[in-house]
């Protein structure tokens, strides 16, 4: 029999990946797990590839538990992680043992938590990815009761003093708060909006309960904090980025997420950078929203450091899973060297 995670609370949780990258030239949005930074570190502290199917859990309390001994890890927004009652840490690796259960509760600050199991989680694929997908009709959520399939091979692992190893990788968490900041490139259609572009920098905007994977829809504070195009031609419908900061008539802004159309006919005023992405897909509704200026080459940098920092960490990874003896999720047990008797 398969090992298997028995879903007892599912909340809103789904089966997630990194999404369906370069499918934008058939007219598929690319989806995928909103923060990428927090599904990415999760993978890696389970020494799986960052792309591997995870869950990501929005919002609402999740249990389940395991039929076989698992590592996992939890990341994302500050939530409380226990095993079996017994608290456990975040953003690190935490062995389970068989018959435990897991439950993440009290999602707070952000508003998704992200738990990845070495070896990962089955799930279809399509097109090259398990992302869930509105518009293929692809994917759901989980529900109570729910048999979660895993790829789990983790080997009979132990502390000699405590039971259980004890890891401190040190993983880069990102900083949640009640408000966050988001730093964005130039649009291509800032010319037309005058003077009145720097109100993006300057107001505070509160992310609206109408926000989804598709994208977030907030509104200033006060009157006047949304900035106005002014320029009157028509607009043509063109392809658009995942981060679009657009600007529809009325007094709302829409930025758009990695479940967007690939097609709009809004001005774009600006675009989220890589790094600001992630942070986005935690904004809540009620939280506040400030954006940052950035040039190009100022994204570029910022991304390059998100990514040597996960290379580091995954190398600190494998450094301690191979003392360990816990195998690449790519090679078979049977492949690991045998201890010296």
């Amino acid at each position: 029999m398969a090992d298997t995670f028995t879903v007892h609370r599912a909340g809103l949780t789904a089966v997630q990946d990194l999404g369906r990258l370069g499918r934008s030239r058939y007219g598929l949005p690319v989806n995928g797990a909103l923060d990428q930074y927090s599904a990415r570190v999760a993978n890696v502290l389970t020494g799986n590839d960052e792309g591997a199917p995870l869950l990501e859990i929005t919002a609402l309390d999740f249990a389940c538990t395991p039929s076989t001994d698992v590592l996992v890890a939890l990341t994302g927004a500050p939530a409380d992680l226990t095993v079996g009652g017994i608290p456990r840490p975040r953003w690190e690796p935490v062995l389970v043992p068989a018959g435990e259960t897991i439950r993440v509760t009290g999602i707070r600050l952000g508003v998704r938590a992200y738990l990845a199991v070495h070896g990962s989680v089955e799930s279809p694929f399509l097109l090259g990815s398990c992302a869930p997908d509105t518009i293929l009709g692809f994917g759901r959520s989980l529900r109570d009761g729910d048999e979660l399939a895993l790829r789990a091979q983790l080997p009979q692992i132990d502390h000699p003093v405590f039971g259980i190893p004890l890891f401190r990788l040190h993983a880069a968490v990102p900083r949640f708060a009640a408000s966050w900041t988001v730093d964005v490139t130039d649009g291509p259609d800032l010319a037309e909006f005058g003077d009145s572009a720097d109100r993006l920098l300057r107001s505070e905007f509160t992310v609206t309960p109408q926000s989804n994977h598709i994208g977030l829809r907030m509104r200033g504070g006060k009157p006047g904090d949304v900035p106005r195009r002014v320029a009157t031609g028509e607009v043509l419908s063109r392809g658009v980025p995942v981060g679009a900061v657009e600007v529809p008539a009325g007094d709302e802004l829409l930025v758009l997420h990695r479940g967007r159309g690939v097609t709009a006919g809004y001005p774009v005023l600006a675009v989220v950078t890589s790094t600001g992405l992630s942070a986005l897909g935690q904004a809540r509704p009620g939280q506040f929203v400030r954006f940052r200026r950035r040039t190009v080459a100022e994204a570029v940098a910022a991304y390059r450091l998100q990514r040597s920092g996960i290379d580091a960490l995954r190398a600190r990874v494998r450094t301690v899973f191979d003392a360990l003896r816990i195998p690449d999720p790519a090679l078979p047990l049977s492949s690991l060297p045998r201890p010296r008797k």
